[in-house]
């Protein structure tokens, strides 16, 4: 009885420390796939995109499996803050603002905001323009930081996802969409009989990066040295090409 009982607190230990290293193998991503072509459901139900390749591709350099969950944009850092994740990536935009809250790899991506409109709108060209519009973002987006700081804006929608804030502004509840210039041409591509248009950039460029929690600095690291391999080896550009063209 005494070995039965000694051979199973072994087998045990052995099970927790065998579970421990595979967890340890495994990189624990959240994205939120309503950003195409940076993330996005493809027909198949799989998760698939631009950051998607590019985490696989970390993931890769790490000898790490990657574990990507869809989940809600505003849900993203909340999840990194309780540690349900090692790592967020869904063209999230690095400002001071989100630095007090995680840390962010160095940039692997840089974008610009855009205005998309209905076709027949020729009022709107920029930001200013919007002064007494009513403007639709997906929340808590720079799209969102910027609309809010529009003097004078008639009114801002905030829609969980951008296809939500896009069908607005088909349907006319809204004037236009403030949002990532590639997101916009992305969109428009995939929705070519949309009656709508962008009017190109309309504020400073910003950059993307990968966020994993202040205290992981450890992961943080490796991620940059990762990230810095793929640029160097030509698998990053070979992923933009893919995704966007030529560089």
């Amino acid at each position: 009885m005494k070995k039965t009982t000694a051979l199973l607190i072994t087998l045990l230990m052995m099970f927790a420390v065998t579970s421990t290293v595979l967890a340890q193998d495994v990189l624990k991503v959240a994205t939120e796939a309503g950003f195409m072509p940076f993330e996005f459901v493809a027909e198949d139900g799989q998760l698939t995109g631009f950051d998607m390749d590019i985490i696989k591709a970390i993931g890769d350099k790490l000898g790490m499996k990657v574990q990507i969950d869809n989940i809600s944009w505003d849900g993203l850092i909340p999840a990194l803050q309780n540690k349900v994740y090692d790592a967020l990536i869904a063209g999230i935009t690095i400002t001071p603002e989100r630095a007090e809250s995680v840390s962010f790899s160095d940039p692997y991506f840089e974008s610009v905001l855009t205005i998309v409109v209905n076709q027949n709108n020729k009022d709107i060209t920029s930001l200013d323009s919007l002064k007494g519009k009513i403007a639709a973002v997906q929340i808590s987006t720079t799209g969102d930081f910027a609309a809010e700081e529009i003097e004078g804006l008639g009114s801002l929608l905030r829609y969980n996802t951008v296809p939500e804030a896009m069908q607005n502004v088909i349907m006319g509840t809204v004037h236009a969409m403030v949002v990532d210039l590639p997101v916009a041409e992305a969109y428009l591509a995939a929705n070519p009989h949309a009656p709508l248009t962008h009017v190109g950039p309309v504020a400073d460029n910003e950059f993307y990066g990968i966020a994993v929690h202040k205290e992981n600095q450890e992961l943080l690291a490796k991620i940059n040295q990762a990230l810095a391999e793929i640029k160097a080896d030509g698998t990053y550009d070979a992923i933009y090409e893919k995704w966007f063209g030529a560089n």
